[in-house]
């Protein structure tokens, strides 16, 4: 599209984020939420909205919310409760879900995002709980939709913005932020290919000089961060090109084509949608005490957006490393186990984002299954840091050894493999004589102006020593004997 074109208009974007929450049971019954079950086996009357049963709050699905909305900022509500949502679900058989209305049990809030543009606080409307759909199954060639009601009943929250998102670049960091926060929580585990993340986008475009939003699209059925990023980027130009012809915007649903990354149709929207809410009579109101909340409050780990901040300011890290650090628990949690050992952060931060992780993700390991403990991993940055060894000889050779003997103390290993630098001048010196009395020209080269021929001599040396002349100390005594020669 034109630039032109494209900057005469401003995007506004507001997200839905669906995050299936962490309990082994469902929302209002006992039935298991275990993902990849045999179709309808964890179902049992409540989920089959038999006459005369009633549902019971699983109160673990209060508590996950909370969490979700104190980590928001968000105002947590003492008295929140229930309603019916009396929408046509095919797959939810007592024809309304159970979500909440006018008294969510998280009000307001933000989420603080980063993107090339800087950090911007992207606000929250609410976030409540509600109870998840089964599943409609439409087979190809197959004139019958089947249902599986495994996943009616599970526990839900959603996260619903404020229309603060100017680009599906603000788009694509708010879901991360959001997936990480919810996995530092251990409230959902964020996997939008098994649907237990799901989001939908709220989509306008307006002049820039307009004082009202544009008409809104909703986009549904995106199973990963990316494709919401391309969906909202398409649907941003569509409707440009649209009101550039002089056609009006149709408010409607539209889905996203991963294929053709092209969002088609499915419906129009009504105006004002009448889901003739009303509090749920079957439930009775939750009461969260302050003490309770406090309790919540308490049990609440270090969040992603406080250990960034402490990466870069107390341990004075670069952006880059903080990020990606942060970027899991785990390897955040291992990284500061190692810094109770070690002053310095940057070479940990180095070992952690380098070593580690590529060792991590070979073997689909988290970061608690990482063989080498956290200590030992700092005594081998303490010998490096010593001179006793190079980086290049410990990430080499002394590493993996410890990947095979975590138990056993790098100095031991690198005692016992012989890896201790040679740092003293009467060890070095002779290397040093013998390479520099074996190529009289080149040391005539360098001594007429070509200084960069003593990385061939630094070379030697490190070959001649089997690499355990420390390259600093070397340097030194090379540079003095070539000047005197």
């Amino acid at each position: 599209m034109n630039k032109a074109i494209r900057d005469k208009y401003i995007a506004v974007i507001g997200l839905e984020v669906h995050a299936q929450l962490l309990t082994k049971s469902k929302i209002f019954n006992g039935d298991s939420t275990a993902f990849g079950s045999a179709p309808n086996t964890n179902i049992d009357p409540i989920s089959l909205a038999h006459p005369g049963t009633l549902p019971r709050l699983n109160k673990r699905v209060v508590e996950l919310a909370v969490k979700m909305g104190l980590a928001c900022h968000s105002e947590i509500s003492r008295l929140t409760i229930f309603d019916r949502k009396n929408y046509f679900y095919p797959d939810l058989p007592k024809g309304y879900q159970t979500t909440q209305d006018r008294m969510p049990v998280c009000k307001g809030g933000y989420v603080t995002i980063r993107t090339k543009e800087g950090e911007k606080n992207i606000a929250l409307n609410r976030i409540h709980m509600e109870e998840d759909a089964g599943k409609s199954i439409h087979l190809e060639n197959e004139p019958d939709t089947l249902i599986d009601l495994n996943r009616a009943g599970t526990p839900l929250i959603e996260i619903v913005t404020e229309p603060d998102l100017r680009s599906s670049d603000e788009a694509y960091a708010l879901l991360t932020e959001i997936r990480k926060l919810v996995r530092y929580l251990e409230i959902c585990d964020g996997n939008m290919e098994e649907g237990s993340m799901r989001c939908d986008a709220n989509v306008s475009v307006m002049l820039t000089d307009a004082k009202a939003y544009g008409k809104k699209v909703e986009i549904k059925n995106m199973n990963s961060i990316r494709n919401v990023q391309r969906a909202i980027d398409h649907e941003i130009e569509r409707q440009i090109r649209e009101i550039e012809k002089g056609n009006a915007i149709v408010s409607e649903t539209r889905t996203f084509d991963a294929d053709s990354g092209k969002t088609f149709g499915m419906r129009t929207k009504e105006e004002l949608n009448d889901y003739r809410y009303f509090p749920d009579p079957d439930l009775s109101p939750v009461v969260i005490s302050e003490e309770r909340l406090s309790e919540i409050r308490a049990s609440l780990p270090a969040l992603p957006y406080d250990l960034f901040k402490k990466f870069t300011t107390q341990y004075q890290l670069p952006e880059y490393d903080a990020q990606v650090l942060t970027d899991s628990k785990d390897v955040a949690s291992y990284f500061e186990l190692v810094c109770t050992h070690t002053a310095n952060r940057k070479a940990a931060s180095n070992w952690v984002m380098g070593p580690v992780k590529s060792y991590l993700n070979e073997f689909n390991l988290a970061a608690d299954e990482f063989p080498v403990p956290p200590q030992k991993l700092a005594d081998l940055i303490a010998l490096i840091d010593a001179g006793q060894v190079s980086y290049t000889v410990a990430s080499q050779r002394l590493f993996p050894e410890l990947l095979k003997n975590p138990n056993r103390s790098a100095l031991e290993v690198a005692q016992q493999l012989n890896l201790i630098q040679q740092s003293d001048h009467d060890s070095l010196l002779p290397i040093i004589d013998e390479v520099i009395k074996e190529f009289p020209l080149k040391v005539e080269e360098y001594q007429n102006g070509k200084k960069g021929i003593i990385s061939m001599f630094m070379g030697e040396v490190m070959k001649r020593s089997k690499g355990k002349a420390d390259p600093k100390v070397a340097n030194e005594l090379l540079t003095r004997k070539l000047k005197k020669s």
